[in-house]
């Protein structure tokens, strides 16, 4: 599996119930600059209000299941193991938002060299999923990755500054990205409020 995304290509089932993979090689690649991710200032104003906290790697079943918990998802059992035992391995992890106990909002995929490959996300609460991307996006560029690939492209993503780069371009930057080796942050590397106002992460008037 980690020499498939090496080669550009990652798996999805057709649906929880299917006991197969399929392994995608789409002519177009998302991908989420780590210097162009998009705040509005609504969401801004949320980041810097609080009343969440944010954990690395502490709920990552949890995150992986409540990514698959809608009526329709590419990960069946299979991937779901595979995601597992990746985790285990320190390259596959999660990004967990929480009110008090209750765990609303995430993200997980996987960090090979400097590139980082996002799986799937959740939001129980409005804009918690934009919350661990926030805090996700700007930690990878903090300690030096070249390349958080989102796999493909949705409105939801294109609102935050994603894009999509031809597969040929795609492969020249995943191949620069994996030539280095960045490690995955910590928590002591959570970023603070301050973050959201101070240029590291661009900003658009958009609102959300």
């Amino acid at each position: 599996m980690v020499q498939a995304y090496r080669a550009g290509i990652f798996p999805m089932a057709e649906s929880r119930d299917s006991d197969d993979l399929a392994w995608i090689d789409p002519h177009f690649r998302g991908v989420l600059p780590l210097d162009g991710f998009r705040i509005s200032r609504s969401l801004a104003r949320r980041l810097r209000r609080g009343g969440y906290r944010v954990t690395l790697d502490r709920a990552f079943d949890e995150v992986v299941i409540a990514c698959g918990d809608r009526d329709e998802t590419w990960i069946n059992p299979m991937l779901f193991s595979l995601y597992r035992a990746l985790f285990a391995q320190g390259i596959c992890h999660s990004v967990e938002v929480w009110e008090g106990d209750d765990l609303t909002g995430g993200v997980f995929g996987l960090h090979i060299g400097a590139a980082f490959f996002g799986e799937s996300m959740f939001s129980r609460r409005t804009d918690h999923s934009k919350i661990a991307l926030a805090y996700l996006t700007a930690m990878l560029r903090q300690a030096g990755f070249a390349l958080f690939d989102t796999q493909f492209l949705t409105p939801h993503l294109a609102s935050l500054g994603g894009r999509e780069i031809p597969r040929a371009a795609y492969r020249a930057t995943l191949e620069q990205a994996l030539a280095l080796d960045a490690q995955f942050p910590d928590e002591s590397s959570l970023p603070v409020s301050s973050v959201w106002s101070s240029g590291t992460t661009q900003r658009s008037t958009q609102t959300s």
